[in-house]
């Protein structure tokens, strides 16, 4: 499976903090905002990823991961000149996505929650079409919303309903087969000349290939459009990190967990941030991860 991050748009509403920085280079917490849908797609099993951003913003991103060879992965770039919708995204990355199954995911969302590895890579491995992860929510007015009955099949989708049939936000990660490709292709694009990607979940959707997944209690999905929930997202990374002493989305680790690397390669990795916190916690789980495989 190949992996999309879309990382594109002006980031309007952070401003004054996105007047020269893309949204996804901001911190959150202790680390960039694009560490955070990066270590899910990692997560995944995936290891070629390819970020989507406006040419103004390509370079940092470029700057700050490489080509992905330092975290055992394979990291390509592509520009979005204008936000015409996330389903442009297909259109973009036809050449990455091949025959190949994808994952996208919103550079600014950030999931966490216990076994997460397991849900997405047995989601990855049973993918017939297309695979939604939803959210329960309070008011799911405001959102996309999936109905799905009790085997997980998806039944309706609305968006921004007034009277929804569900509580279940559709988040920003989602999972397609190849057809996604030639779908987007022939997407009407909506009033403001975007091509929505709710239109491409109910073309799945009427094909009958169209699962929802809930992340139900103990998960927290975040987005992290506005001031508020940036800070929000932040407090809850600092939060549990210092209560738990392990660090969320720290990518470094993410590879070695995965197989990505080796305990050398993620203690060098450390050294060379010798002198932060970040830095002496990459050489600590090298160490434990070493100590647990000869045990």
């Amino acid at each position: 499976m190949k992996g999309i991050i879309l990382a594109g748009g002006s980031g309007t509403r952070l401003r004054p903090l996105t007047g020269t920085l893309s949204k996804q280079i901001l911190p959150v917490y202790d680390k960039p905002m694009i560490y955070y849908p990066l270590s899910v797609l990692m997560l995944a099993g995936i290891r070629d990823i390819l970020i989507i951003s406006s040419r103004s913003h390509t370079a940092m991103f470029r700057s700050l991961l490489g080509g992905g060879e330092r975290l055992g992965l394979s990291i390509g770039y592509a520009e979005q000149e204008e936000p015409n919708g996330i389903a442009e995204s297909f259109l973009i990355g036809a050449d990455h996505i091949g025959s190949d199954q994808v994952a996208l995911i919103l550079g600014d969302n950030v999931f966490h929650g216990p076994g997460f590895s397991s849900v997405l890579q047995e989601n990855v491995g049973q993918l017939d079409g297309c695979t939604l992860f939803g959210y329960p929510v309070t008011s799911p007015e405001r959102y996309g919303v999936g109905e799905v009955d009790q085997s997980g099949r998806l039944l309706s989708l609305e968006e921004k309903p007034q009277r929804p049939r569900s509580n279940l936000a559709v988040t920003g990660l989602y999972l397609y087969d190849s057809d996604v490709v030639n779908i987007a292709k022939n997407l009407t694009p909506s009033a403001r000349g975007e091509l929505e990607i709710t239109d491409v979940n109910r073309a799945y959707l009427e094909q009958g290939r169209a699962r929802m997944v809930e992340l139900g209690r103990g998960f927290a999905w975040l987005d992290m459009g506005t001031h508020e929930s940036l800070l929000q997202a932040g407090q809850y990374v600092q939060v549990l990190e210092q209560r738990q002493g392990e660090r969320i989305a720290c990518v470094e680790e993410v590879a070695l967990r995965m197989g990505f690397i080796s305990p050398e390669e993620c203690r060098r990795l450390g050294r060379e941030m010798a002198g932060s916190g970040y830095g002496a916690y990459l050489t600590e789980v090298a160490h434990r991860h070493e100590a647990s495989s000869a045990a």
